[in-house]
């Protein structure tokens, strides 16, 4: 078994190299629309079709390199691949519906900063200095610093495969790499745990010291709770439909959370051959006398998924603490 566990680290241009990298994002989203716009007019959504139409005016119009065309093209044919899959299940309506017609009438468009894939052609890493170099429209640019906490980058040196994804969020620059970890021999007596207690103001604490606060994420529920219940109040089909959308966006935030904090908690004692310490929640809405406020907190909470996010597996040394 191999656990897929994403890494961000952030890139610390100069103010030249971050111009040179603004104009490389742009040059790539630009291209991707266009093709965007040719797939649309076409018809087609297979990645070899659209690049017979658009690979070469890519090439000479945007100054893109061979590798950094074909991963523009790409994009394109899995953003239209994406949307075919999200009206297939219903995510903008049923078919013949206005939203659903209008979302299904329109082309992909790109911004101008949006995520653009990068390969081992085009991306190199300098663990050792911190540095990456990497593949412009300005020419192979090197020496761009990089940092990150101590364990990701640990993380990223020994298990990075495929691709990375370079994105530009609120100013800053990053670098989103995908690490490749196989499953440890099964020990059904490690040497030591890591013990791990779930909460609401911190999702999860382990005694490692490492901490993962919910004050944002608690923030937007609260948000999202308040904006259900005023739809809820008015009643009319249309509120009931968005109080619905509202309640699985949460839902899914929700698992998405857990599975990426149960994730870093595996991978960490996977990777220092410890088992996890589960701190037992089983009764706690019983047990717990909260204050009015805070119930609906206590009780919105999937501690249970967050639980079993956590399992390693039957053999990798789990157990569970009062």
């Amino acid at each position: 078994m191999v656990v897929k566990l994403v890494v961000r680290v952030k890139l610390l241009p100069t103010p030249l190299q971050v111009s040179v990298l603004e104009a490389t994002l742009s040059a790539c989203n630009e291209a991707a629309t266009w093709a965007a716009q040719v797939a649309f007019d076409e018809r087609v959504r297979k990645n070899l079709s659209l690049r017979k139409l658009t690979y070469r005016e890519i090439k000479s119009r945007w100054g893109l390199g061979a590798q950094a065309a074909q991963h523009a093209i790409k994009k394109t044919c899995d953003a239209y691949t994406t949307l075919a899959a999200n009206l297939r299940n219903g995510l903008y309506g049923r078919p013949g519906s206005k939203r659903h017609t209008r979302v299904s009438g329109k082309r992909v468009v790109f911004r101008p900063r949006g995520a653009q894939p990068y390969d081992d052609r085009m991306l190199s890493w300098q663990h050792g200095r911190r540095t990456v170099s990497i593949w412009t429209t300005g020419g192979r640019m090197k020496n761009v610093a990089f940092t990150g906490q101590a364990g990701q980058l640990e993380v990223l040196a020994r298990y990075r495969q495929g691709e990375s994804d370079l994105l530009c969020e609120g100013g800053q620059w990053y670098l989103i790499a995908t690490c490749e970890i196989s499953e440890v021999e099964p020990n059904t007596h490690p040497a030591a745990f890591i013990g791990v207690d779930l909460g609401i103001v911190n999702i999860a604490a382990t005694s490692d010291g490492e901490t993962r606060s919910g004050r944002r994420i608690n923030r937007k529920r609260v948000k999202d709770r308040a904006l259900r219940s005023k739809l809820q109040k008015k009643g009319t089909k249309s509120a009931k439909r968005r109080a619905k959308k509202y309640a699985g966006r949460e839902a899914r935030r929700n698992k998405d959370i857990n599975h990426k904090i149960a994730k870093r908690i595996v991978v960490e004692a996977a990777r220092t051959g410890r088992g996890i310490a589960l701190e037992t929640l089983t009764g706690i809405r019983e047990r717990a006398r909260p204050r009015k406020p805070q119930r609906t907190t206590l009780h919105s909470w999937p501690f249970g998924q967050a639980r079993e996010r956590s399992r390693p597996g039957p053999n990798s040394g789990h157990r569970s603490t009062a």
